[in-house]
């Protein structure tokens, strides 16, 4: 039988910012508690980059790192997409930003806008080109410097989200079109924007002509998060031909402690198979799931040839899921 080109990871990096922010730290500056967060949320802290730290020099030690597990330097790279929604400037990309402090070669730079989903959106989006031979090899970045969208007055938001950036390598690797190949195996992306008031930064270039700080409502956030993230991770899994009850590790959105355990209940996924960093790192957006897997990677939890299950959901809404064997 024909050989199937898979996308590939081969190497998985992460950075988060010197600067540690604790429940403590932020009880000084709105009225709020440790406990208060932690029985809310689970977070305990999160990392604040520094007033001179862009996101794309965030993007960049990720990407640095990620590229030596691979055994690959920036020469080699011929696409960058980087996951954010917290950009340098308007424009240019920044992809195109990080190409240039990498010091890699002209090639195929840009950057996708799903928020928190943004990760696995970029996922699905370089395969298209790794898989079909017009990359060899790919830098996936999720990067962010969510602080920089907070009301620092409003306790409901502003406790929830830190800064961070992973990556990951993707490189094209033949396969026998069988579940046990290495490579992304399978997705489900969604968004439904008649919800965009439940998660939303109300600021924009053509309408405001300001950043804005991020708006949630919740409660609606974690009804929709549960119900949507458990159909999508399904389809996935449907996609890849696997079930759900198969897979090695579970790395959801670090969003909410609460969220990441109710998706799990609800397709049947044991506790001992989730990878959980919200409470060191918080809701870092699209950096969530690759500093995850980093972790993950790190500590030896996660080995090749595993099978891992990503997911997420964001402001749009948008939400999806993603199954790879390492």
């Amino acid at each position: 039988m024909p050989k199937v080109l898979r996308s590939v990871v081969t190497g998985v990096g992460g950075y988060l910012p010197e600067r540690i922010v604790t429940n403590d730290d932020l009880a000084k500056i709105v009225e709020t508690s440790d406990e208060w967060i932690r029985e809310r949320t689970g977070i305990r802290q999160r990392r604040q980059a520094e007033d001179d730290q862009p996101v794309s020099d965030l993007a960049v030690e990720a990407a640095r790192r990620a590229l030596a597990a691979a055994g690959r330097s920036p020469d080699d790279v011929d696409l960058i997409v980087v996951a954010t929604t917290t950009p340098d400037l308007t424009f240019p990309a920044t992809a195109a930003i990080v190409q240039r402090k990498l010091g890699a070669p002209v090639g195929i730079a840009f950057d996708v806008q799903a928020v928190c989903s943004g990760f696995v959106y970029a996922l699905s989006v370089a395969d298209g080109f790794v898989a079909r031979r017009r990359a060899k090899c790919a830098l996936v970045i999720g990067a962010e410097c969510m602080t920089r969208l907070m009301d620092w007055t409003d306790r409901g938001t502003c406790v929830l989200f830190g800064d961070g950036a992973g990556a990951v390598v993707l490189e094209p690797g033949e396969g026998e079109g069988a579940v046990a190949d290495r490579g992304l195996l399978g997705f489900a992306l969604r968004a439904d924007g008649t919800k965009q008031d439940l998660l939303y930064v109300d600021g924009g270039v053509s309408t405001t002509r300001t950043t804005g700080y991020l708006r949630m409502q919740g409660n609606q956030v974690f009804r929709h998060a549960v119900v949507n993230i458990s159909e999508a991770v399904v389809a996935a899994a449907a996609d890849a031909g696997v079930e759900v009850s198969a897979v090695d590790w579970f790395i959801p959105h670090q969003a909410n402690q609460r969220i990441l355990e109710g998706v799990a209940r609800r397709l049947g996924i044991d506790e001992t198979k989730v990878i959980s960093t919200v409470a060191e790192h918080a809701n870092t957006s699209a950096a969530s799931i690759p500093l995850a897997l980093d972790q993950g990677v790190q500590d030896g939890r996660i080995k090749p040839g595993q099978l891992l299950l990503l997911e997420a959901m964001g402001g749009g809404l948008t939400w999806g899921a993603c199954v790879l064997r390492l």
